[in-house]
């Protein structure tokens, strides 16, 4: 895997993120350091996460650091062993304190940013991340179908927040791949609303959007629906995002930009009239982070892959009445998508 990171100027990568240290291990810590070179893989960390290492890592150089200070003596060490020169680090991860202190202590090596590098491997997902990402869909699936029926007048968006967490945990989610968005009537407005002590009341419009985490890796949904009745504006609204995402649906492919297929369900929103309405990004790439490359927005220029997991979820929200998002998961292929989703999309549940 990390093999396609060499053939150019860069000898070395030093790698602290925790997604991507996962990505080239599959071992998860709170605390480490990767080193890649053509010929090395050097895996520092501390005497927590050394006996697991050992047991899992197989093909690694195994050291154990006492702390950061003891990281940087170490990556020094194998970097030099190695004869390295040029060294990439995760420019879009480290903050400028902790590039200025990675900066004095690689002094006598050239950095280069590689972050780019880095996702240009992780953003086409493999066949066995894609069969983890859809175990996540899965389990999230099968978590809604079990709280769907305690919707009921009096209680709370953080009851069902919790319920769903609940659900998804004991049926095998690592955990919660993002806060969970659940929200009744006109808190279903806002795209990222926080679950409240708002109590459920009976011809509430129902806004869930939430995910979990599988062996590493994200799932992402959003359903709008009613228990009772709907309301009559909300539902026409309801049916122009459906067929906004249907038609996006039909005809993402490989070889279009995110800007294009952003378009397939803005130029439908907009020629209903909500333009203003739809305020966010159609999409982005869901991987072992729930927001990763690539962006599926108006100004996106990124060209879709074979591969690539992105989500297509289109909304309308009205302040003061409430909001409609619907959203799919899906893997983009050559002739269209196959989508990791299998939950229903109707008005009325």
């Amino acid at each position: 895997m990390y093999e396609n990171l060499f053939g150019g100027k860069t000898d070395a990568y030093v790698i602290f993120s925790p997604q991507n240290r996962f990505y080239f291990t599959n071992f998860k810590s709170s605390f480490g350091c990767l080193v890649l070179t053509e010929n090395e893989k050097t895996f520092i960390t501390d005497s927590r996460y050394m006996k697991a290492a050992q047991e899992k890592l197989e093909g690694f150089n195994l050291i154990v650091a006492r702390g950061m200070s003891d990281i940087y003596k170490f990556v020094i060490e194998v970097l030099k062993k190695t004869d390295a020169k040029t060294v990439g680090f995760e420019d879009k991860f480290l903050t400028v304190c902790e590039y200025k202190t990675l900066k004095n202590e690689l002094a006598d090596f050239k950095l280069t940013p590689a972050s780019a590098n880095i996702e240009s491997l992780r953003i086409i997902k493999s066949a066995d991340e894609v069969a983890k990402i859809t175990e996540a869909q899965r389990i999230a699936e099968r978590a809604l179908r079990k709280i769907i029926p305690l919707i009921k007048p009096g209680v709370t968006e953080r009851d069902m927040a919790a319920e769903l967490a609940y659900e998804a945990v004991k049926d095998g989610a690592d955990c919660m791949s993002f806060d969970t968005i659940f929200a009744f009537g006109e808190n279903s407005a806002k795209p990222h609303h926080v679950p409240s002590a708002k109590k459920f009341e009976k011809n509430d419009i129902i806004l869930l959007d939430y995910g979990v985490k599988y062996q590493g890796y994200c799932s992402d949904m959003t359903r709008t629906f009613f228990i009772n009745d709907p309301n009559p504006e909300l539902a026409s609204i309801h049916n122009i995002v459906l067929e906004a995402q249907n038609y996006a649906l039909k005809h993402i492919k490989a070889g279009m930009t995110c800007h294009e297929a952003d378009s397939l369900a803005r130029e439908y929103i907009r020629a209903n009239g909500y333009d203003k309405e739809f305020g966010h990004s159609l999409g982005h790439g869901v991987g072992l982070d729930i927001h990763e490359a690539p962006f599926v927005r108006e100004n996106g220029q990124d060209v879709l892959q074979d591969g690539m997991v992105i989500t297509v979820e289109p909304g309308i929200y009205i302040d003061g009445l409430g909001g409609v998002r619907i959203e799919d998961m899906v893997v983009v292929r050559e002739d269209g998508i196959e989508n990791l989703t299998d939950f229903e999309k109707t008005l009325e549940i």
